[in-house]
């Protein structure tokens, strides 16, 4: 996982192309929350989708770099004094503190859309089908925008204790965190030419594997380890967010966690993933994370 990480990462560097004129500070802000760290969780998925179906790592990077960009520009827009504003990302103060608000606003803006632009350099320089990309730019718009992750956000905002009931959180999760989650493993998937049945086996592991992902965040905003995290704990009860830990209890979540990731996995069991290892290997190391 570590050679798919240091390969995403090399890419993000020259993310973009030479010749292209761009101001400069506006480049320092994307650059500066692009390369901040961070799991690469989601770059990993793409090329571990791919890969699961015989596909090449070359022609998933592009793909995979491209989700990094959306879920970059994401944590920009959600660290805003507007949103959540937090103080810092990553153990690095957030890009608004460095930048300015309108620079951050800027970067992420600048990040949503070269993300698309990134998307079609599979085609054009890995040969994946243009139908298949296609395919992928119109998961990204529904996955990423007002119906997938954005909904979730603005859901997530207006979700308090006292109001929000465990139905309409589990809304939140599936769509703020788990949507794009899915878009990767059934990105991976198109740039293998998958089929339906191997979408739908890629997209259910997504959507539990999602879900456990933000329950297991619920319950280390509670309990993890601050310097591990590269930011604050015990935010969400700052700002009487509604968490799995307040509607089921810390052992509950836990065990919430354990179930979803059983769950994801089975889905990979049914044998329309001929190489599903690593997938499998990503479930339990989230299962196992700290931070």
């Amino acid at each position: 996982m570590e050679n798919i990480t240091v390969l995403v990462v090399d890419k993000l560097r020259n993310f973009i192309p030479e010749g292209w004129d761009v101001p400069k500070t506006l480049l320092k802000s994307m650059d500066y929350s692009l390369m901040a760290g961070g799991k690469r969780l989601r770059p990993l998925l793409v090329v571990a989708a791919a890969e699961a179906l015989g596909a090449s790592r070359e022609a998933a990077l592009p793909v995979a770099c491209a989700v990094e960009m959306v879920h970059t520009y994401s944590l920009i827009h959600d660290d805003l004094p507007a949103m959540d504003d937090d103080d810092f990302r990553r153990g690095k103060p957030t890009n608004h503190k460095v930048f300015g608000e309108a620079m951050a606003i800027l970067a992420g803006d600048g990040l949503l859309t070269h993300a698309f632009y990134s998307v079609v350099q599979a085609s054009k320089e890995h040969d994946v089908p243009a139908a298949n990309a296609l395919a992928i730019i119109e998961d990204l718009s529904r996955y990423a925008g007002p119906a997938g992750m954005v909904g979730g956000q603005v859901a997530d905002m207006e979700g308090e204790q006292g109001i929000t009931g465990l139905n309409q959180l589990k809304y939140i999760h599936e769509h703020k965190t788990g949507d794009l989650i899915v878009f990767c493993l059934k990105a991976g998937g198109r740039i293998a030419s998958a089929s339906s049945e191997q979408l739908k086996a890629l997209e259910t592991y997504g959507r539990g594997l999602g879900l456990a992902f933000q329950i297991q965040d619920d319950i280390l905003d509670l309990v993890g380890d601050e310097s591990k995290l590269g930011k604050k704990t015990q935010s969400d009860v700052k700002q009487q967010k509604v968490t799995y830990p307040f509607f089921l209890g810390l052992d509950k979540s836990r065990e919430e966690v354990d179930r979803l990731t059983h769950a994801a996995k089975k889905a990979l069991s049914d044998g329309f993933i001929p190489y599903p290892g690593r997938l499998l290997e990503i479930a339990d190391f989230l299962l196992r994370r700290d931070h």
